[in-house]
């Protein structure tokens, strides 16, 4: 598999910034063969990292080159620092524009990728697992999100506390007035209910969280909204907690189920 790293300059950023691509575009014929996904154009997926990641994660951590070659997939993996891929009026920086939008086109122009809605998938995990759903929900770039132990954490902000992981004043930066960020669109319940309202089509959602896992009662939680919804969606639920091996246990069901 062809790996490039990629720096460039970022509008919706206002700098530059990176990302990693992983195309099939060197796969010789015998490992295409009877490969029925080579009987089509490479499916574009954005993979999105978790809290104090960053770019290459995907790329040391999954096995996202191998399956990449499997599924005949082209695979980004933006930098998304600790934005949680949402615009911020603080900074100007917008995240959520930089991987609903700026990405996609750059990279399509880059190296002459199918951008259109059918042919894109978005994903994550834990922050990037948010940041699929919200990404998936405020733009019409992709046809399927699969979020992986997501960080839904938008309905608890208004009592959020210093924790281990960060300070109120770092939520405070991301999301704003705390006390009104669930009422937003930073909170993928309020993106389904607009574009239920709107009759806008909802892109697919694979959603999967280990039993474990600290974020699962959230995670059930807006798998009960989806269903009270009527949003047609695939929950997996199987033991395992918030890490690399959980996250590349579902990977296998979550491109069968996304590619189907």
């Amino acid at each position: 598999m062809a790996l490039f790293h990629v720096d460039f300059y970022s509008q919706a950023l206002s700098g530059q910034t990176d990302f990693w691509a992983v195309l099939p575009n060197d796969v010789p014929p015998f490992m295409a063969g009877e490969n029925p996904h080579y009987k089509r154009a490479p499916k574009v997926v954005v993979l999105l990292h978790g809290y104090s990641g960053n770019a290459s994660d995907w790329i040391t951590g999954s096995p996202i080159r191998e399956l990449a070659g499997e599924y005949n997939l082209a695979v980004l993996t933006p930098n998304g620092r600790n934005s949680f891929y949402v615009d911020k009026e603080s900074t100007g920086e917008k995240y959520a524009q930089f991987v609903g939008e700026e990405l996609l086109d750059y990279a399509g122009r880059a190296f002459g990728l199918n951008v259109s809605r059918e042919n894109c998938i978005i994903g994550g995990f834990s922050m990037g697992g948010f940041g699929a759903l919200h990404t998936g929900l405020m733009f019409e770039r992709y046809g399927k999100v699969i979020a992986l132990s997501s960080a839904l954490i938008v309905n608890g902000l208004a009592d959020m506390k210093d924790n281990p992981m960060a300070n109120r004043a770092y939520y405070e930066n991301v999301f704003g007035d705390l006390s009104r960020a669930a009422e937003t669109d930073h909170n993928p319940e309020v993106l389904v209910k607009q574009r239920i309202a709107e009759g806008k089509e909802l892109p697919g959602i694979f959603m999967a969280c280990g039993s474990e896992d600290f974020l699962i009662e959230a995670n059930n939680g807006f798998d009960r909204f989806l269903t009270e919804q009527g949003v047609r969606h695939e929950y997996l639920v199987t033991p395992g907690i918030h890490n690399w091996k959980f996250w590349n246990s579902c990977l296998v069901p979550a491109f069968d189920w996304a590619l189907s």
